[in-house]
């Protein structure tokens, strides 16, 4: 009787051990297509790891460079070898591609790392083309893309590209790409050493090359990219790419449904020393910090709470520039780039800021992906060096773009001061006639996350001519005389700016409501209460919400809150700090 239950037992075990890893088979089981026999027939394989970010909170997040996503539950690799151009009804012409590959080979006994920064005898090997797994969420297969989408014009600037790297490029976006959607490819040759690494590739149909002569760098290419585009949907690639299945039509779709949208596919990882590809996880979003570095980081916890379907778009307050889709009369509409900034570096922020207080908005897609092979340096010269250039560009940014924030920029990179930046005013004057929100409130509402740095606490006085600002209680502030000297000063005249807050020991100056003449007093302090936001306007106090400025109207009336006036003898304060 014992063995017959041991039996039993052993029998129901491996039932529910097989059970289970047929219920797990299931859930990962790619879903076909009902368009499985279109232009796209790579679209229905499902990522070998599916990247929703599992265990993604308290990973450290390597600054510009996405996450690289392994699921714990594994299933075997799935690739889909890509159509042939053949198929997609775009074939390759007259172009030759062993013999344009074969010109620019590695010689034997070279650094294969030297002249790109990326392992080129591995890229060589891997020729014009080669197959990649889909490493979209299942989900994605099965969603539906309206049958009209307008075809995108697709801009791939470079500098001495290698040559087998910028043909996979271009035969990843021929072959996995539905042929209605490709307008055109345009090539801006950023005058490269050898002109034919550009011209030769002119033989694929639907291929343009544009050469600069002399070098422009990215920023201005591609708005010369742009402005021969002859579809009215851009989307910006990197040279160094390979997309992946069904990667355009997310994109488009999003696009199409709203001409603000500015959307980003989440960007793999292609290894610069052996060109494996790897998924990127799902969960992460573009940030930057006071420095103006880039970095990817993970997605609010609230908002990845709230994401219920995995091919839900990602609001990202940037993004990492070299990967986008937009419409291309709102690209001409936003001011195009900043081209007084050169080569590269910095330009993806200056965008994201214009878009975000501009009226529009960044996405990223997660059924969109593209492969990207990230270096750790750059294979190209800087005319004024790297690292100067790259202060140049972001200067620019956070002077037409950050208003009183910059402050925080100059503070993480003090070797900007005093730096030139060339002239602002035709950027300044694009903000003003577009209107554009000020950067505060893109802190509030798109990057709430970007703490602002902790100050330190300093004392003052506020002064109007031989009067302080002084408290009586809670409910009554007036001007009164100034006591004490030195740092013997009466606590009810002693005051601390941190903005937005302006505070005695636990009370904060607050209005009493957002109309003129309203009058002010003391409350508990709290940095989410709009009644107590401050800032500095020139001499005057200005409260965030309202715009209203602090006045003493006269020696003896009660403190008010006014139209800001200039100049103004009551709504001048000075502050004295308190040694």
């Amino acid at each position: 009787m014992r063995r017959i239950r041991a039996n039993a037992i052993a029998i129901l075990t491996v039932a529910w051990i097989l059970g289970t890893f047929y219920y797990l088979w299931q859930d990962n089981k790619p879903q076909s297509s009902s368009s499985s026999s279109s232009s796209s027939s790579s679209s229905s394989s499902p990522s070998a790891s599916q990247t929703r970010g599992r265990g993604g909170h308290g990973q450290r997040v390597a600054p510009g460079r996405p996450e690289i996503h392994r699921d714990d539950r594994t299933i075997p690799l799935i690739v889909s070898q890509p159509p042939r151009a053949e198929q997609q009804g775009l074939p390759l012409g007259g172009f030759d591609e062993k013999a344009y590959l074969a010109g620019k080979r590695l010689k034997p006994g070279d650094d294969p790392y030297r002249e790109h920064a990326f392992n080129l005898q591995e890229s060589d090997r891997l020729g014009g083309e080669r197959a990649i797994r889909d490493t979209r969420h299942y989900r994605c297969a099965s969603v539906n893309y309206d049958p009209d989408l307008p075809s995108t014009s697709v801009i791939i600037t470079f500098h001495n590209e290698a040559r087998s790297t910028l043909l996979r490029t271009i035969k990843s976006v021929l072959t996995r790409s539905p042929a209605s959607l490709i307008q055109e490819i345009i090539l801006i040759d950023d005058f490269s050493s050898d002109s034919e690494d550009c011209q030769l590739l002119s033989q694929v149909p639907r291929v343009r090359c544009l050469r600069n002569g002399r070098r422009e760098g990215l920023i201005r290419s591609r708005v010369r990219g742009a402005n021969a585009a002859s579809a009215s949907i851009l989307t910006f690639l990197d040279s160094h790419c390979e997309v992946n299945a069904d990667w355009l039509q997310p994109m488009i779709q999003r696009v199409k449904e709203d001409h603000t949208r500015v959307v980003s596919p989440i960007i793999d990882v292609i290894s610069l020393d052996n060109f494996a590809y790897l998924a990127a996880s799902a969960d992460l979003r573009g940030g930057f910090d006071w420095s103006l570095h880039f970095k990817w980081e993970q997605i609010p916890i609230e908002q990845k709470m709230a994401r219920s379907d995995p091919t839900q778009a990602i609001r990202t307050p940037v993004i990492a520039g070299g990967i986008f889709v937009m419409d291309k009369s709102w690209f001409n509409h936003l001011g195009q780039y900043d081209t007084h900034m050169d080569i590269w570096g910095g330009e993806n922020f200056e965008l994201s800021f214009r878009v975000w207080m501009c009226g529009g908005s960044l996405e990223i897609l997660p059924c969109s992906r593209v492969g990207h092979v990230f270096r750790k340096r750059h294979p190209y010269d800087f005319p004024e060096g790297n690292a100067l250039t790259y202060i140049k560009n972001t200067r620019r940014a956070a002077e037409v773009w950050m208003d009183e924030y910059k402050q925080y920029y100059y503070s993480a990179r003090p070797s900007a001061q005093g730096k030139a930046f060339g002239s602002i005013s035709e950027r300044l004057n694009l903000r003003r006639k577009l209107n554009c929100k000020p950067f505060r409130w893109y802190m509030e509402n798109v990057y709430p996350e970007l703490r602002v740095p902790e100050q330190e606490a300093v004392s003052s006085v506020l002064r109007q001519g031989g009067l302080c600002l002084e408290t009586r209680g809670t409910d009554a502030l007036a001007l009164a005389e100034c006591r004490g000297v030195g740092s013997i000063r009466p606590q009810a005249q002693r005051w601390e700016l941190i903005e937005p807050l302006l505070r005695q020991q636990d009370l904060c100056l607050a209005i009493s409501a957002f109309a003129a003449g309203s009058k002010v007093k003391m409350d508990t302090c709290s940095a989410k209460e709009p009644r107590q936001k401050w800032k500095p306007k020139g001499t005057a106090l200005q409260h965030v919400v309202s715009g209203l400025c602090l006045d003493s109207q006269t020696p003896t009336g009660p403190l008010v809150v006014t139209q800001c006036r200039p100049q103004m003898a009551g709504q001048s304060w000075e502050p004295q700090i308190i040694t």
